[in-house]
């Protein structure tokens, strides 16, 4: 039903400001008029310094987010957008859905409807399926097809079983070997989600990479939050002592000195996915295997098979040792990749029992293998 376009803009308004909000989508245009940016979003955030509105705005080539304070900061922003010719608003708080769309007159055609509340297999399935929105700026910032947000997922969930219930009130993270940083940030989206005050370090040995994710982090508005640095592993110069140490798919002995940095600084919890095991499987190539055994490494492909096999088991292994509790599961569905193994430790500083040792002891005297993490330990 029409009804005068500042009366309609007026209720958006008091929606948006209004505690009870769940997201706001404001877009196109309306005749003969361009707003300066093409799309609009707004829902609120909690940060470590407290709620805020988070407004996201697309120009048509990158979106840009900005995380305001409520009261006149939020009031200035709002009556920003507000002001732009926007062709249509889409509201929705816990209460209502208002959609206002202004029709090629001017006039403001106003629908409104109670907010329909998921039912319980609904909120089931939606939490099930995904634990980062895929809405979230995240997304448009970086991109990311389906594949790559079902690895986001599985590594968030990943995160999650590893995590206690009862999370510390600050959390500080690094991701050795970051690259393009996706689960850098989704690291932190999760857990800034979660309540708790969320500092994340990223380290790439590339430049570049530090160049252009420190720029997505400015784009994100988590820059404060989200640094990153360029060097080594082991000789990342970190802000801070990490209380969890993500190493996912770094090469080879790349994933060892991942492992050697978090028992060194005493991490609470580590998440590696490995990736390329060379250093095992060139040891067992040059050695004889014990009986009855041989054929197992007789062949090439069934020799750097049992190679994964054997460096991840003295990965656990070694982990034990150094009062970490070990699981060994699955990252993702070896569908999406096939480096899909995970290994997920929490410290007890617990104290390994001579059986463990034995155990260790056996299996790399068997082999004839020298673990490039115990020498890194050692």
């Amino acid at each position: 039903m029409p009804q005068p376009l500042d009366q309609a803009l007026a209720e958006v308004r008091e929606l948006l400001l209004t505690p009870g909000l769940t997201r706001a989508v404001a877009a196109g245009r309306r005749r003969g008029q361009v707003p300066s940016v093409t799309r609009a979003q707004i829902r609120p955030v909690s940060l470590k310094s407290g709620p805020r509105l988070q407004i996201v705005t697309d120009d048509g080539s990158r979106p840009y987010t900005r995380n305001v304070t409520p009261g006149a900061e939020a009031t200035a922003a709002i009556d920003e957008l507000l002001a732009e010719p926007f062709g249509n608003w889409h509201v929705e708080t816990g209460s209502v859905t208002f959609q206002l769309r202004i029709t090629k007159k001017g006039e403001a055609q106003v629908h409104r409807s109670a907010a329909a509340g998921p039912s319980p297999e609904t909120t089931h399935d939606r939490a099930k399926q995904w634990l980062l929105d895929p809405g979230d700026p995240l997304f448009e910032v970086l991109g990311g097809n389906a594949a790559k947000r079902r690895q986001i997922d599985a590594f968030l969930r990943a995160l999650a079983a590893t995590l206690p219930e009862q999370l510390p009130p600050t959390l500080r993270v690094v991701d050795l070997g970051c690259g393009n940083a996706y689960l850098t940030f989704a690291a932190y989206r999760y857990l800034a989600e979660r309540g708790v005050a969320v500092e994340v370090a990223g380290v790439d040995v590339r430049e570049d990479q530090r160049v252009r994710n420190s720029a997505v982090a400015e784009q994100l508005g988590c820059s404060a939050e989200v640094t990153f640095v360029a060097g080594t592993i082991e000789a990342a110069d970190l802000p801070f002592t990490p209380d969890l140490v993500l190493a996912l798919h770094a090469c080879d002995t790349a994933t060892d000195q991942a492992l050697a940095q978090a028992v060194r600084w005493g991490a609470h919890w580590v998440l590696a996915a490995p990736c390329c095991h060379h250093d095992i499987a060139a040891q067992l190539k040059g050695n004889t295997a014990p009986s009855p055994y041989g054929e197992i490494t007789r062949h090439a492909i069934l020799r750097e098979r049992f190679a994964d096999v054997l460096t991840d088991s003295l990965r656990a292994a070694l982990l034990r040792l150094n009062g970490y509790r070990v699981d060994v599961v699955e990252f993702v569905d070896s569908a999406h990749t096939p480096r899909n193994l995970l290994l997920r430790a929490r410290r007890t500083g617990a104290t390994p029992t001579a059986e463990q040792r034995a155990e260790y002891d056996a299996l790399v005297g068997q082999w004839g293998v020298k673990p490039a993490l115990a020498l890194m330990l050692s």
